[in-house]
């Protein structure tokens, strides 16, 4: 009887996942009494973030066949590529998660404006989740904004303050 219950309650998580959109857009935001250069240095200073990231064991640089430059960050999602696209210094960084054998795929956009005396960073993930059972956890489990939200309170951390993520969608 367990056994059956087990089994429908993966086809029951599978048959969701499988009418969600493959594709989605999520947004959150953060503020620090940080200038745009300091916030632009912990985000674009990757080499450091095992010292600041949670979940992030080593970060190693790397040149993509495809001539983009980025890092692998390895840790508890395990190996994950990201390669620059775009990057504007002080003002928008783009990466693209540089694999297609992943789950998941699609760019993060940080934007980073003033505001007042501090800085405020913003990341859209335009995300793709192809496998089914990881579409159903991103969306009911974890949420599309949870790594954001906790990228964006390891910064504040970092930086010694207490930041409380703004989610503006997903």
């Amino acid at each position: 009887m367990v056994v059956v219950a087990l089994v429908a309650a993966v086809i029951v998580i599978l048959a969701v996942g499988a009418t969600l959109p493959v594709e989605h857009v999520a947004s959150a935001s953060g503020v620090y009494a940080r200038p745009p250069q300091e916030v632009w240095d912990a985000i674009t200073g990757f080499e450091r973030f095992p010292e600041w990231r949670t979940g992030i064991d080593r970060v190693e640089p790397r040149t993509f066949p495809d001539g983009a430059s980025g890092w692998v960050e390895d840790g508890a999602n395990g190996p994950i590529p990201l390669a620059i696209d775009a990057q504007e210094p002080l003002e928008r960084l783009e990466l693209r998660i540089a694999s297609d054998q992943l789950p998941f795929g699609g760019t993060w956009t940080y934007e980073l404006t003033p505001e007042g005396s501090g800085t405020r960073l913003r990341i859209t993930e335009d995300g793709r989740v192809t496998n089914l059972l990881f579409r159903f956890m991103s969306r009911f489990v974890f949420g599309h904004t949870a790594t954001m939200e906790t990228y964006l309170t390891d910064l504040g951390a970092h930086f010694g303050e207490q930041t409380t993520p703004r989610v503006e969608g997903g």
